[in-house]
């Protein structure tokens, strides 16, 4: 396969749907989590209400339980899954452009219900383009549609974060910042028009009943179902130990100013997380999912000495932006390999409900690594606690070659021109 081959993927329009659904994905978060926060700062209400509103995020945590609705039934429009996708873009811009006229003084509950309900349109959103994603694309673009999703999924946050918060304070005010916000969910609703259908869809549960229960004996008849489990929690937590404490080591630990960390960490650290996930969709399609897994779950695990570096070393920006970017650039890498995974891992029949499970498995440590964390530093200080980082990385790593035969059945039976990409239930690991 050549270069020509490798650039091709990225312009056709299953890839081009990754870029454009997953800015319309990413749109809403900030809008229910840090953008709003701001909004109340500056509106002066009390740091208890304020912390109060992170619990409408919790929809995004929870999202499985109602992911077999969305796998069970079809909207009358634009089939299963675009079908939901319209319905829930629909209801998102509502939403969105509803908490434009609720001033937190004016209207606080009628925003917090508001946002409660966006935060839960906005999971459900995300129940289905991971299932979309998954349904539509081919084997051999899992990779790039991976790296194109988290492309689209940043570039929102951006808008709906920093972008958002200087249009609110120097052009539009709040209320106009959030109808235009409302407005750009329009590009994920334009997108669906000229989306493709899968190739090969597959059919619904029959019943509710089969789609609660049919995901899980799927999954769980598959000989190895619960090492499988144990890999998509391990193979991230090395990433998210480092990444936990990594703001208040900058500051706290080696001493830079807030103003530095901000700009290097956000803007630096997202550009190469970017280029990390695109570079490493693109390396997929040559190396295939189970050597890119190995390949970048090891990067993953020797970008933390970059950390390790800093807490030993004399600090100086360079040095910070050096660690930061090599760090988000296999983080990227690995995220762009680890998505391809879960999607290799879900029937399509069951897509919805299987993927919200396992992604909301894999971010059991993303969630709970932070007290941990906090122990640990202060137990062992800065620099044992980073090289900790490092050995945390690697039973995921151990654990991925001591399925190696199991991963790579999962891409034959990927290869087959069959609507399932499941292993088969009687296959045997190795």
């Amino acid at each position: 396969m050549t270069l020509h081959d490798y650039l091709d993927i990225f312009r056709n329009r299953r890839i081009g749907a990754m870029l454009a659904l997953g800015f319309a994905s990413g749109l809403p978060l900030a809008l229910t989590s840090g953008t709003l926060q701001a909004w109340m700062t500056v509106e002066g209400l009390d740091i208890k209400t304020i912390g109060f509103f992170s619990l409408v995020g919790q929809a995004y945590i929870f999202k499985f339980l109602w992911a077999p609705l969305m796998d069970r039934y079809t909207p009358p429009l634009l089939g299963r899954r675009r079908g939901w996708l319209l319905v829930t873009q629909l209801a998102l811009a509502a939403g969105i452009a509803g908490m434009a006229f609720c001033p937190p003084k004016d209207a606080l509950w009628t925003l917090a219900a508001l946002a409660t309900l966006v935060a839960f349109l906005s999971a459900s959103q995300d129940i289905v383009f991971d299932a979309y994603s998954t349904d539509v694309l081919r084997p051999a673009e899992r990779g790039a549609g991976a790296a194109v999703k988290v492309l689209g999924y940043r570039l929102a946050m951006l808008v709906s974060g920093g972008l958002a918060l200087y249009l609110a304070d120097r052009v539009l005010g709040w209320p106009g910042m959030y109808l235009l916000m409302a407005g750009l969910m329009a590009v994920g609703m334009v997108t669906l028009l000229w989306a493709p259908e899968p190739e090969a869809p597959a059919s619904a549960p029959h019943s509710l009943e089969a789609a609660i229960l049919g995901p899980l004996r799927d999954f769980f008849s598959r000989s190895g179902a619960w090492w499988l489990l144990l890999l998509i929690i391990l193979y991230k937590l090395g990433d998210a130990f480092a990444g936990s404490l990594s703001t208040t080591f900058l500051i706290r630990g080696v001493g830079f100013s807030a103003g530095e960390v901000g700009i290097v960490n956000k803007t630096l650290g997202l550009a190469a997380t970017i280029v990390g996930a695109l570079f490493g969709g693109t390396l997929m399609v040559r190396l295939g999912l189970y050597r890119s897994l190995m390949l970048f779950g090891i990067l993953q695990a020797v970008s933390n000495l970059g950390y390790w570096i800093l807490a030993v070393t004399p600090p100086h920006l360079w040095s910070m932006g050096a660690a930061i970017a090599v760090e988000n650039l296999c983080g990227g890498m690995g995220t762009a390999a680890f998505v391809a995974l879960l999607m290799a891992l879900c029937n399509r029949s069951f897509s919805a409900t299987q993927y919200a499970l396992l992604s909301a498995l894999a971010s059991v440590g993303r969630v709970y690594v932070g007290p941990t964390s906090g122990y640990m530093v202060e137990a062992w200080g800065w620099s044992p606690f980073y090289l900790g980082t490092v050995a945390v990385a690697l039973p995921g790593v151990l654990l991925l070659w001591a399925m190696r035969g199991t991963i790579q059945r999962y891409e034959e039976a990927a290869r087959q021109p069959e609507p399932e990409p499941a292993l088969p239930a009687q296959a045997s690991t190795r």
